[in-house]
């Protein structure tokens, strides 16, 4: 808390509500990350000046605030706002540079003793939360000025953040794993080609292959042993010689050979319905 005791001290005769405490202390804040104060409202003057101190009429309007800042070490500009609204503050930091806007909301009750406005030793409580939230929220590490130590801490809260990360979606029992792999590293699929995940492949193949497969009847290729019977050579009394193209899908449709001749039992896995049954 060094330096925010001068500080109120100062400016004490311009603090005459929890609101004005407030931004005396955001404002020792930004002083101690390297900015200075240059004067109140939004567009600069000729008469800016860097300085630790507040500008004469701060506290003026006690339902805005308007102040302005620049880098100890640089030019950047950042105008701070703070916007009363009912028991709390809503402070904007905007980089007049990059534009780029950060926020922070403080309660007054939850950090500055109303009763205690004039006794320092009392009027802040929780002066370490709100200290933090001004660093993190309302001071992001972009718009702090070059020279501050902060680096190695803003690495330490990203590990954390991460770790906590994937400790939160890993213990979600609802939570489904990303279809997209991280970056740098592949899924292993196993190769379809090779057995045992190459099992049932050749039934994809309407035409099949020499070894088996296929989705298309032939009894030509059944494995099955064949009689000698070549219905390319015709059958008496019933199909001229060529009638069948050698080769050419052929399913009897009667008696094959002579008249007369013993007809061949059917084979044993396939018989017909009532084959030797006694009681046919």
């Amino acid at each position: 808390m060094a330096g925010l005791e001068v500080l109120f001290t100062c400016v004490s005769g311009g603090i005459s509500c929890p609101q004005d405490a407030v931004v005396c202390f955001v404002h020792w804040e930004m002083i101690k990350s390297g900015l200075r104060c240059v004067g109140t409202g939004d567009e600069p003057l000729s008469t800016d000046k860097k300085s630790e101190l507040l500008p004469a009429d701060w506290s003026s309007n006690k339902e805005l605030y308007s102040l302005r800042y620049k880098a100890s070490d640089s030019d950047t500009q950042l105008l701070l706002k703070a916007i009363t609204v009912d028991s709390s503050l809503i402070f904007n930091l905007m980089n007049s540079s990059t534009k780029q806007v950060s926020d922070l909301t403080v309660n007054f009750s939850d950090h500055v003793d109303a009763e205690q406005l004039n006794t320092f030793d009392s009027v802040y409580k929780d002066t370490d939360s709100l200290s933090e939230k001004v660093k993190t929220q309302l001071l992001p590490s972009q718009d702090r000025p070059t020279g501050q130590k902060t680096e190695g801490k803003s690495r330490r809260e990203e590990e954390e953040q991460e770790e906590e990360r994937r400790r939160r979606e890993n213990s979600d029992p609802l939570r489904m794993p990303s279809r997209h792999p991280r970056q740098g590293t592949q899924p292993h699929w196993p190769n379809p080609l090779v057995p045992p995940f190459a099992v049932g492949g050749a039934d994809l193949d309407p035409f099949g292959s020499p070894s088996g497969g296929g989705m298309i009847l032939d009894p030509l290729r059944s494995g099955y042993p064949r009689s000698g019977f070549d219905p390319s050579g015709g059958i008496p009394d019933v199909l001229p010689p060529g009638a069948v193209p050698p080769g050419a899908r052929f399913d009897p449709f009667g008696p094959i050979g002579p008249t007369g001749q013993r007809r061949q039992r059917p084979h044993p896995d396939l018989p017909p319905p009532g084959y030797d049954d006694m009681f046919m």
